[in-house]
Formats: C-alpha cells, sequence, structure tokens
C-alpha cells in the first residue's frame, strides 16, 4: 500500500513579500521529487512548512487522507534534514547514532565506507562533508513515510554524492522523498520527478523541453 503526502493552497508572506502563492505538492511512495529553484525562490522555506516547523495560516496537508497540521509532531511521518547542521558537536559520532537507536540497527548503519572510519570521533573534528553525510544517512535510516531534504549535498565530495544518491535511491522503495540542493545537477540525478519554484508557484517538469525552457540544461 502506498503512503500520500498532499499540501495544497500553501501560501506564506514575508511582510510585504509574497513568497508562495497556492502551492500544491503531492508526494507518495517511490516518489524522489526533485524541487528546483533559484536562491530565494522559497525552497526551503517551503519545506519547513510540510514538515510544520514554520507557521502559515494558508496550507491544507493531508497524509493517506487525514489532515495534519503539524506533521513533524506525530511519530514516523516525515523526517527532515534543515539546511543547517544540527548534530551536537561534543559527542562522537557513535554517541550521536545512539541518541537515535530506537530507529536505527547500528551494525548495518556503520556498515558504511566513510562512517566506518570515524565511529570514535566527535561531530566538531569531522570534516563539513563527513559530518553533512552523517546527518543525510542518520535521517534516511529513520522509520519514516516521507523524507525531505534541504540541500544534501552540500559540502559533500563527489565520490560520496555518489554513495548519497544510491542511499536515496534505496530508501525510496518505501518512503516518499522531497529533495531540493543548489547544485541542480545532482537533483537531476538521483530524483524521478521534478518541480520548479518560480514566482511564488510551482511549476511541474515533464519534457527535455521544459527543462531548457527554465534553464536547467543547454538548448543545443
Amino acid at each position: 500500500m502506498q503512503d500520500i503526502f498532499e499540501a495544497d493552497s500553501i501560501r506564506k508572506s514575508f511582510g510585504d513579500k509574497q513568497v508562495l502563492t497556492d502551492i500544491f505538492l503531492r508526494c507518495q511512495t517511490g516518489d524522489i521529487i526533485g524541487l528546483l529553484g533559484r536562491n530565494g525562490s522559497g525552497k526551503s522555506t517551503l519545506l519547513k512548512i510540510l514538515f510544520g516547523t514554520l507557521y502559515t495560516e494558508h496550507k491544507h496537508i493531508t497524509i493517506n487522507g487525514g489532515l495534519v497540521s503539524q506533521p513533524f509532531k506525530k511519530t514516523g511521518i516525515i523526517s527532515f534534514l534543515p539546511q543547517d547542521n544540527f548534530l551536537p558537536g561534543n559527542l562522537t559520532v557513535k554517541k550521536t547514532v545512539n541518541l537515535f537507536d530506537h530507529q536505527i540497527d547500528q551494525d548495518q548503519f556503520f556498515d558504511d565506507q566513510v562512517l566506518s572510519k570515524v565511529t570514535d570521533v566527535k561531530i566538531r573534528d569531522l570534516s563539513g562533508g563527513e559530518s553533512r553525510y552523517l546527518e543525510v544517512r542518520l535521517i534516511l535510516s529513520q522509520k519514516s513515510k516521507f523524507i525531505f531534504l534541504d540541500e544534501p549535498f552540500n559540502g559533500i565530495s563527489p565520490i560520496h554524492i555518489e554513495l548519497i544518491k544510491e542511499m536515496i535511491r534505496s530508501h525510496s522503495n518505501s518512503k516518499g522523498i522531497v529533495l531540493t540542493d543548489h547544485d541542480y545537477r545532482n537533483v537531476l540525478d538521483v530524483a524521478n520527478k521534478y518541480m520548479v519554484l518560480y514566482d511564488g508557484g510551482i511549476k511541474l517538469l515533464k519534457s527535455k523541453d521544459d527543462f531548457i525552457y527554465w534553464g536547467y540544461i543547454p538548448d543545443k
């Protein structure tokens, strides 16, 4: 049975600036939705509203047909990777993973070519790429129906980017995933559905001509 997340009629303003206007987004199990858009177009704002941690009075969110106003308060519904780092710097990688122990098989989690080398290293002593890789792996490992990833490839080396893409593809077998990143090429490579935020609205990209029109691939 597929799980279905739907958000409709989402609007958000900051002062006199209208950032989002009547947004509709549907995500279901198996979807990897690449959310594209220029800097400042509202991608992070939208993900925070969908997660429920950014308030707007203009939204209608349902999960499997049931109305949910703050999805982050319900266990097993949505896990969210924010744009900024969030792990406690004074803990080791192993102790940090212990915080999520009820949801993670540690043997499987550390059977990983990146994390197996830094198990006893404190978070603050990891490289930026290692820290981000750990955050992405932790969020994807949560037993949630949906995963929202805000810039999961930020600061990651090319070889580790490919590992993250494979993780995302693997987890999409049982989850619905929405992701955005400043490097659109990684989004285009891993996603199977594409949307672009522009001028407060959201557009579904269906063909090569759409990508050319919005400037994501060159017109040869």
